[in-house]
């Protein structure tokens, strides 16, 4: 039985412009958590949406129903994340040593900035999300891609080989080298993943303030979220890397897409 989704992509090929504004409508959010995903910043993440949304819509009519449509625009979108490269994202990605080092640098017991506690717990919200986040840069594309398809979006290997159209054998080989990476890389830096650590969030408010990689006055993630750094330690069945990832919530894709797109379409 086809979904109500592969139905309104019927609809939309043969010509309902509704059904095609309806399509836009439940695929935004999924296209563009990817791209931040990928691209770290949602600037970046909110012009790799439009593009890939395009390609989408131009390209409806190629697909043959014989799949679940969102699988089908998760293809579309990893091909063009793999091709295209954020500007902000190409700048701030760096080798896991140099990262290490950022995690090292500038931890200080107080905050300076601060010293009320909802500003606080916002800004730790956005060290956590962004410091872990930014980790995914260090890995090459494919490899976090693939990582971001099945340890945090849980698609399985073989659903992700087809999404990335690669061998199952390739896929796992590709996922077990990511997992390795960031799996060793949080439990020997991240106080979240291992209580050991002495990097606390908190402890890097300051720094990354005055570094300019957070903004109090307009934070990326904080703002849009509950507290994920609160449920890490509630997912008990995964291991503490995967979820400090899983934790983070879906981010709704700017209005600003779905107007632009409407506008470009000619969608009244």
């Amino acid at each position: 039985m086809k979904d109500k989704l592969n139905i309104l992509v019927e609809k939309a090929n043969l010509g309902d412009r509704k059904a095609l504004e309806l399509v836009i409508i439940e695929i935004k959010d999924l296209v563009f958590n990817l791209s931040l995903k990928m691209l770290l910043f949602p600037e970046d993440a909110k012009d790799a949406t439009q593009e890939i949304l395009i390609k989408v819509i131009t390209h409806l009519s190629t697909f043959n129903n014989k799949s679940q449509f969102k699988s089908w625009v998760y293809s579309v979108a990893t091909n063009y994340l793999l091709t295209q490269k954020g500007k902000r994202s190409k700048e701030f990605a760096m080798p896991f040593e140099d990262y290490a080092d950022l995690i090292d640098l500038g931890q200080s017991n107080e905050v300076r900035y601060s010293k009320n506690e909802g500003e606080l717990s916002l800004l730790e919200e956005e060290v956590k999300v962004s410091c872990t986040q930014g980790l995914l840069l260090c890995l090459n594309d494919l490899d976090r891609i693939v990582y971001i398809l099945t340890d945090i979006l849980e698609f399985n290997g073989v659903e992700g080989a087809k999404i990335l159209k690669i061998t199952a054998e390739n896929y796992r080989q590709i996922l077990s080298r990511s997992r390795k990476k960031i799996r060793s890389f949080l439990n020997k830096k991240c106080g979240l993943a291992n209580p050991k650590n002495p990097c606390r969030c908190t402890r890097k408010i300051d720094f990354l303030i005055d570094q300019k990689i957070v903004n109090p006055k307009k934070l990326r993630f904080a703002k849009f979220s509950n507290r994920s750094i609160d449920l890490v330690h509630q997912i008990s069945d995964l291991e503490n890397s995967i979820a400090i990832y899983r934790s983070t919530p879906s981010f709704p894709a700017p209005q600003a897409i779905l107007k632009e797109i409407k506008k470009t379409l000619n969608i009244d």
